[in-house]
This record gives C-alpha cells, sequence and structure tokens, in this order.
C-alpha cells in the first residue's frame, strides 16, 4: 500500500475515532458489520487485518492509528481487555510471516474492514485476500467490508461522507475518500474493477468460499431511522 496512506491515518488518528458515532454513514456501517459479525466471539482467536475474543491480533498500516485504538480499548475494556489484544504495525499487502502472530491457518476468524480499498494494483489486492485464507483456520469465518462504487449516489454527503478526484487506473479507480467531521478527514483510496464488481473470484482462489452478504437496512441511531426510504441505499456504494 502506499506510504501515503500510512502518514493520511497517522496525521488523522484521533479524529477517525468518531465516525462510527458521528456520522450517519459510519453508525450504518458499524451496525451492519456487527449482524454479519454476530453476537458472540468468546473463546475465538481473531486477526484483525485492520483494526469478548480469547484474543486478537491487530495489524494496522499506520503507528498512530495503533496506539489510538490501544488507548480506546483500554478505555473500554481495561487492563484485563488490554492484555487479550496484540498491536502490530505493518502492510497487510505483504507477507506477515515477520510478525509475531499465530501459526497460518489458526485463527478462527479474519477480519478485514475498508483495506482492500488502499490497494493499488492486482498484486496488492491479491496479497491482501492471500493473507486472509493463509491465517484462517479450516472451517473458520472470514468478515470484511469493500466499497461497492465509489460513484454511487449514496456517497454524494448526505450520510456524512463522499469522494472526490476521481482518477481511472489501470486496474481500478483512485479517489479521495472524505468524511465530514469537524475538521474533516481525508483519506486515499483505490477500489479495483474486480472489486467493484463484486467478483469473489480472488478469494475463492484462496481457498476462502461460500460468501453470503449483509444487505443494506434502516437501522435505528439515538438520532432516529437512519436512511428510510432512501432507494439508492440499494446501490453498490453500501
Amino acid at each position: 500500500m502506499n506510504s501515503q496512506v500510512a502518514k493520511e491515518y497517522n496525521e488523522q488518528s484521533k479524529t477517525y475515532d468518531n465516525y462510527s458515532t458521528s456520522i450517519p454513514y459510519g453508525d450504518l456501517e458499524a451496525q451492519l458489520f456487527r449482524l454479519a459479525l454476530g453476537d458472540d466471539c468468546s473463546g475465538q482467536t481473531v486477526l484483525d487485518l485492520d483494526a469478548g475474543a480469547a484474543r486478537v491480533d491487530v495489524v494496522v498500516i499506520s503507528a498512530a492509528m495503533m496506539q489510538s485504538g490501544q488507548a480506546a480499548t483500554e478505555a473500554s475494556l481495561g487492563r484485563e481487555g488490554v492484555g487479550r489484544i496484540r498491536w502490530h504495525e505493518a502492510d497487510v499487502s505483504q507477507p506477515l510471516g515477520h510478525l509475531p502472530l499465530q501459526e497460518e491457518g489458526t485463527y478462527d476468524l479474519v477480519i478485514a474492514a475498508w483495506v482492500f480499498d488502499h490497494a493499488r494494483d492486482r498484486a496488492e489486492y491479491d496479497g491482501m485476500w492471500r493473507n486472509c485464507a493463509v491465517y484462517l483456520k479450516p472451517g473458520g469465518r472470514f468478515v470484511g467490508i469493500r466499497m461497492g462504487d465509489p460513484r454511487a449516489p449514496t456517497l454524494d454527503r448526505r450520510y456524512g461522507v463522499y469522494m472526490k478526484d476521481f482518477e481511472e487506473t489501470p486496474d481500478g479507480l483512485s479517489y479521495r475518500y472524505v468524511i465530514q467531521l469537524d475538521p474533516p478527514l481525508e483519506f486515499e483510496a483505490s477500489t479495483l474493477n474486480v472489486s467493484m464488481a463484486g467478483s469473489y473470484e480472488v478469494p475463492e482462489r484462496y481457498g476462502i468460499t461460500d460468501f453470503e452478504t449483509e444487505p443494506p437496512r434502516t437501522p435505528r441511531s439515538s438520532k432516529g431511522t437512519l436512511c428510510s426510504g432512501d432507494p439508492s441505499l440499494s446501490s453498490r456504494g453500501w
């Protein structure tokens, strides 16, 4: 992944924590993610390739995001919770054998949230999926979030995020991802054509199969029903 991505996350890590609680898009994303994850991860070992389990290994590209995550974990789970979570800084598009992770093929659950939308080309995209497959145990679960079409109508500011500065690349589309906090956050992103199409060809090649998609819904927040009655929620922007 581009070093610019790490730089931007380092510079904006403290404010990024407000994304899921202050922005309608982030609130909806968090609720859909919880539905996909399920209610109980107790006793499971988890590898989170982006930031209740028995143990969690988190791999992030940004040192500042790692420190922010550690602080948030201690604030919500206390010292005992901190001890169950190990943080590592690395580029998840590259082999992770240098990290003190569990052995390959031993994690009950592998998570990759928005990771694939930082792959600049097919080599990086394939590397990300390869890492997911290598560390997932037989019969384990993968839970991920990836962009559909970043030009989708739901991404036009109405829910607190928007995309800009689109440029076509040989493998897809690069753009800037803006979160409308105060001050706004901006990140470099890149979504490949194979991912925009919703294809599972790459993960299936590495042995991750039987995918299920959590459909867009209209969950409630403390401010009422999110996105209720919006037909554009069926677009691949969600």
